[in-house]
């Protein structure tokens, strides 16, 4: 076990937070591989995968209780968005936002475990890095948002034509009748509308992760006062961080609604 994480938080707030803004990794540079980021993320996609087919298999559509309840709520929720933000039909948007919000607010529920628990845990198992929430780790927030980036140019080409995607770039967002002035825009229109599109996968991984390690180094600040003023001041920022966690999860899953509704529109003449 290392000196460092037995030594009082407080002897050392520096090393302390870094310590637990450090993963458990192995390689080096961009071949680095966050394991924890891995461990945990793949478990809890695990666990809702495991939940849905356990709750698939003992469906019961005339006495629904329990789980089943919970999960229909949900299944509701999101649908409701879906039919309010997508401007068509693809069987593919709701259950992909509804994988999208549940499985983003599980890793954001991580936040809520208190912040030395399960690091000291690993610690005394020989494990001296350990961060426990997913969300926190920009491989995770972007992984996510460029699986969407993904599938945004794949309906776009698909929906548009491989010409009419091409097009967009050159006469959005400013149209002209005349072939002199369109000629004319379009190395302005393939600037704009490139910064558009790459805007949105960066916004989406960005505004996660930033929300998300805003709250952990908030916990961890709380972590290094007094014993006596940590229990009230974390149980305060803990009950508001509910509400961060759910509307991060959310906002990802509207704009992973809104983006496809956009790509799915047909290219205006």
């Amino acid at each position: 076990m290392s000196v460092e994480s037995l030594a009082p938080a407080t002897d050392n707030p520096a090393g302390y937070i870094r310590h637990h803004l450090e993963n458990l990794h192995v390689g080096e540079g961009f071949w680095t591989f966050n394991l924890d980021t891995l461990f945990f993320g793949m478990l809890l996609a695990f666990l809702l995968g495991w939940v849905a087919k356990k709750v698939g298999d003992n469906l019961d559509s005339n006495h629904p209780k329990g789980m089943q309840n919970f999960l229909e709520t949900i299944v509701e929720f999101v649908d409701q968005q879906v039919k309010d933000a997508f401007a068509g039909r693809n069987p593919l948007i709701a259950p992909l936002a509804f994988t999208v919000f549940v499985w983003i607010f599980l890793m954001n529920t991580m936040d809520l475990i208190p912040v030395d628990l399960l690091p000291k845990l690993a610690d005394m198992v020989g494990i001296h890095n350990l961060k426990v929430v997913p969300t926190t780790d920009l491989s995770t927030t972007f992984g996510l948002s460029f699986s969407v980036f993904a599938l945004i140019i794949y309906y776009n080409i698909k929906i548009k034509g491989a010409f009419g995607f091409v097009k967009m770039f050159l006469f959005h967002p400013f149209a002209a009748s005349n072939i002199f002035v369109k000629l004319l825009l379009m190395p302005v229109n393939i600037l704009m509308t490139s910064i558009e599109e790459i805007a949105k996968p960066l916004s989406m991984g960005l505004r996660l992760f930033g929300n998300m390690f805003a709250g952990e180094l908030i916990f961890m600040l709380i972590a290094l006062l007094p014993f006596w003023i940590q229990w009230p001041a974390g149980g305060i920022w803990a009950i508001f961080h509910i509400l961060v966690i759910t509307l991060q999860a959310f906002i990802f899953m509207l704009l992973t609604i809104v983006y496809l509704s956009i790509a799915h529109q047909e290219l205006e003449h």
